[in-house]
């Protein structure tokens, strides 16, 4: 058995990651009896962590929004900032921390007292965000905790979607995972009505609600769900293969870039990039942030697209004429 002190942090972790868990589970996942979870429960209470507990065969345990923010060593002030920080950062363009940064904001708006959200609203409503993706789809970072959680939880939703054509259709869904993927987010879920997986253009989604029905998570048909979404934007008409040759190691270019892009490795220290995207600013953004000399291969409007952005940076630079 863990001393109290580490044992203590664990179910504090446990809780903070699921929304309800039934006490007999919990306490077999801390190795110890239900009893002493209890006294644990009651240290975290203690300590101001809001544990609410249902009684009965089928009590358990869940942590909920109190009074007062638990102590996370942060003032009103810096908890406000954080969760401000952290929708920014889930709508921004830094590789790697936007999906992170939608699971922090989940944890963090959990146990937010009601006059936080209002300050944090109010914030986040007078500020003027200046992401590099200036053009992409906004998505309300609302909507983004609100999938998060029902991720998190495996609780299914209803919310309103908008197709392309512009039809729009009610959705109940068990949602799976969030994807950033180029200059969008993506939901992917299993359409209760389709009978099917699906992926949703969160820019097109509204009005996510909770049903409060919790489901077993079905198995996706995909390596993962950043797969599954990248498989379906290649079916779409619109969408461009982009296939390029790039002068650096495979190991470097898929870390950077590994998320969106099959790459594999193509000998003397360079690889072929793949991906799908509909718009051709994504990839050219993408490439020019490795910081290596790349060969387009396809398609041929990337080329010229390419050749436009180098003349604009040329003028800027004063390395080339002015047209």
């Amino acid at each position: 058995m863990a001393n109290t002190s580490s044992r203590t942090l664990r179910l504090l972790s446990l809780l903070q990651t699921h929304r309800y868990w039934p006490g007999t589970e919990l306490a077999e996942r801390l190795d110890v009896s239900v009893r002493t979870l209890r006294r644990d429960i009651d240290r975290l209470r203690e300590l101001g962590y809001p544990v609410e507990a249902n009684r009965g065969v089928d009590g358990g345990y869940q942590l909920a929004a109190g009074a007062a923010l638990p102590p996370l060593v942060l003032d009103d002030e810096e908890a406000v900032a954080l969760a401000v920080g952290l929708q920014a950062a889930a709508q921004g363009g830094v590789a790697g921390i936007a999906e992170s940064s939608v699971r922090a904001l989940a944890k963090v708006v959990q146990v937010m007292p009601p006059r936080l959200r209002r300050r944090m609203e109010a914030l986040r409503a007078m500020t003027v965000p200046a992401g590099w993706n200036g053009t992409g789809p906004s998505v309300d970072p609302g909507v983004l905790t609100v999938l998060a959680q029902a991720c998190r939880d495996t609780e299914r939703l209803e919310f309103g979607y908008t197709a392309a054509g512009g039809e729009r259709t009610d959705r109940h869904v068990e949602p799976l995972r969030l994807v950033p993927l180029g200059r969008r987010w993506y939901l992917v879920a299993y359409d209760l009505t389709r009978h099917d997986w699906r992926s949703f253009r969160l820019d097109r989604l509204d009005r996510p609600r909770n049903t409060g029905a919790r489901f077993r998570p079905r198995e996706l048909p995909a390596e993962d769900a950043a797969a599954f979404v990248r498989a379906g934007l290649g079916n779409l008409p619109t969408s461009h293969a982009v296939e390029v040759l790039v002068a650096a190691p495979a190991t470097v270019v898929r870390q950077h870039l590994g998320r969106w892009a099959d790459v594999e490795e193509a000998g003397d220290g360079r690889c072929l990039l793949r991906m799908r995207a509909d718009s051709l600013d994504w990839p050219a953004m993408a490439l020019g942030s490795l910081g290596a000399d790349f060969t387009v291969l396809s398609p041929p409007e990337l080329l010229d697209h390419v050749h436009g952005w180098a003349r604009t940076f040329g003028r800027a630079t004063g390395t080339t004429d002015r047209d």
